[in-house]
């Protein structure tokens, strides 16, 4: 019986259908609403639709209601356009101080985070070092410890007590005992030691990713032409690196302007002489604890401009808008 029904079936095919050979066509389902879905044009966008929605609801209307805040005094219930009066307000001797703060704490943590770790990473690099995956586990902890937990421990390591770490260490070498948390110099090199310690790790990690894609030929030739170590280091590592050291030292500008936990963490409730005083730390005295949203979102507006202000000179004057050789 099957045999004379697939005869049946042969029988009413068109002629040259089955000499061609071709498989028949899968028929488009009709709904034009899952073809609409389904095609090149709107695939794309659709995947990047959450990044889209996340940044307009997270980033974008937050920055335009805190620009439209740092206009107003607020008041519960109440919000009355004052115009320019928060901003004029910031021409005080506390901003400035907490600014002065803040710039000194970016130039030291540019300068220890871009420097130091891409040392530490040709190191790690290098043949003659052992353990190298021990190594760089060790130096990645920091960055998984909460400032808080890292700040504690800090300041028992810092305290004004003789038997504190750091004054044992200075009163063996000569120096009498310091209150490191009360003198402004050292309060600076407290928040700048805490952010190295915390992520230096990281900072070591990005530059060993990157030095895994410098071709070993530059070296081979290198060292046929009878290239010293430093000279290897300065011609060939450094220039291939310079992608990854303009990315390193931006993200490190812009999270020290951003800079609150290390100032939190070691005077919570204001530090002496605002020596430890932060800009964000400005923006959280002023517009939390003080209830004076309006002059905090002002602080906030003129922070935002001096982050891309500062990153936009940093990146013409590396070069990292050029292409290429130019």
């Amino acid at each position: 019986m099957e045999s004379m029904s697939n005869s049946e079936e042969l029988s009413h095919q068109k002629p040259g259908s089955i000499q061609k050979g071709k498989p028949p066509k899968p028929k488009k389902p009709n709904n034009k609403f899952l073809n609409f879905i389904n095609s090149r044009k709107v695939v794309p966008y659709l995947f990047v639709s959450p990044f889209i929605l996340s940044f307009l609801v997270l980033t974008l209307y937050p920055a335009i209601q805190g620009i439209t805040m740092s206009f107003q005094q607020i008041l519960p219930g109440q919000n009355t356009f004052i115009g320019f009066s928060n901003y004029e307000r910031l021409f005080n001797p506390v901003f400035f101080k907490a600014l002065s703060n803040t710039s000194l704490y970016v130039l030291f943590t540019v300068l220890i985070l871009t420097v130091l770790p891409l040392f530490l990473a040709v190191f790690l690099d290098s043949k003659f070092v052992k353990f190298k995956t021990l190594f760089r586990a060790s130096l990645f902890i920091p960055a998984l410890t909460s400032t808080i937990v890292g700040g504690m421990i800090f300041r028992l390591m810092f305290g004004e007590q003789d038997t504190a770490v750091a004054n044992q260490i200075i009163n063996f070498l000569g120096f009498e005992t310091m209150n490191w948390r009360f003198t402004a110099w050292s309060a600076i090199f407290l928040m700048v030691i805490l952010a190295s310690w915390r992520w230096i790790g990281v900072n070591i990690l990005y530059f060993l990713a990157a030095l895994q894609n410098i071709p070993r030929e530059l070296y081979e030739a290198a060292e046929i032409d009878g290239a010293s170590k430093w000279q290897k280091l300065r011609f060939i590592t450094v220039p291939q690196l310079k992608p990854i050291i303009i990315f390193v030292s931006s993200i490190t500008i812009i999270n020290g302007f951003r800079m609150f936990e290390e100032s939190f963490v070691f005077w919570e409730a204001g530090s002496p002489g605002n020596i430890g005083l932060s800009v964000v730390g400005y923006i959280y005295q002023e517009g939390i604890r003080q209830n004076d949203m309006g002059f905090g979102a002002a602080i906030g507006v003129v922070l935002m401009l001096i982050i891309a202000v500062v990153s936009m000179i940093y990146l013409i004057a590396t070069g990292a808008f050029k292409k290429g050789d130019q």
